[in-house]
């Protein structure tokens, strides 16, 4: 037996012979899991080195949800082998990778940003008729001209206005912003007027600014002042500025007050305030110093 104290070494593990190189320089791996039947080119730099489903061709172009369809379905290919894991890193500047049997260009779109004025009545998912991206269908329409051999964009709002809501929305194509811009740990101001359908009260304005409970969540309003009258209209209007913009937060800070919403329209978002000449369902791409101005708060 061993002396007291030591360990027993067991032998080394044999190692699994290499596996033959397929042509284009990856490696089809034997694996328990078919979620590594694709498998990366190796040590690609890290700038480029990304997964399938986030930052690489396929999300610039489709929303992730049809990405990881696309991928468990099989019809996404990887220098050749069926890829069957979302997260399968690729080299974006090397790796040929095919969809449906179509090539995936390697020219990426730039990152766009653009600032949107919400009619009444449409929605920030994509794909339906009246939602917000359709507004900027004229744009996209000449995409290829102004980009030509570049796939075009998938462009998201940044966050949501519910159907009844107007006013500043942002629509981009980089998720890691919208992300930071539209998080509530950002802590990022946004600025809405507010217009009662009623009289307005010093009790009212006391009980909007107490906050509420929304989800479990007690919410509290960075600001909460009545705002001058306009010639064109005898109703109050309020300024509301919350910096976590949960779902229907101005909304309910207000009914929970005991007043009825006649419209509601968000004016700033940071340091960014929606321009006064830019029309009701109009767009207008954003500077660098706007962007920057979306990042910070007033």
């Amino acid at each position: 037996s061993p002396a007291s104290g030591s360990r027993r070494r067991r032998p080394p593990r044999p190692r699994r012979p290499s596996s033959p190189r397929r042509p284009g320089g990856s490696t089809t791996r034997t694996s328990r899991s078919t979620s590594r039947s694709a498998s990366p080119r190796s040590s690609p730099p890290q700038e480029h080195y990304v997964c399938l489903d986030a930052d690489s061709w396929l999300f610039l172009v489709a929303s992730r949800r049809t990405c990881e369809e696309l991928i468990f379905q099989g019809k996404v290919t990887v220098n050749g082998s069926v890829c069957t894991a979302p997260q399968t890193k690729v080299d974006i500047s090397k790796d040929s990778i095919y969809v449906n049997g179509n090539r995936i260009s390697k020219k990426l779109p730039p990152k766009l940003y653009f600032a949107v004025n919400k009619p009444k009545g449409y929605i920030c998912s994509s794909g339906e008729e009246k939602s917000v991206i359709s507004l900027l269908d004229d744009y996209l329409k000449g995409w290829n001209k102004l980009q030509p051999g570049v796939p075009k964009p998938r462009l998201f709002t940044v966050g949501r206005l519910d159907v009844a809501t107007t006013g500043l929305i942002i629509v981009t194509n980089d998720g890691e912003f919208a992300q930071k811009v539209s998080h509530p740990s950002s802590n990022i101001t946004k600025e809405y007027v507010v217009t009662i359908d009623g009289a307005v009260h010093k009790k009212h304005l006391v009980a909007i600014s107490g906050g509420t409970v929304i989800d479990g969540v007690k919410v509290v309003p960075d600001l909460v002042e009545p705002l001058d009258a306009q010639a064109d209209t005898k109703r109050t209007r309020l300024k509301i500025v919350v910096h976590e913009g949960r779902n229907h937060e101005v909304r309910e800070l207000v009914q929970n007050a005991g007043l009825k919403v006649y419209a509601l329209k968000r004016v700033r978002i940071g340091r960014f305030r929606l321009p006064s000449d830019l029309g009701i369902g109009k767009m207008v791409e954003l500077k660098e110093a706007d962007i920057k101005a979306l990042d910070g708060n007033s």
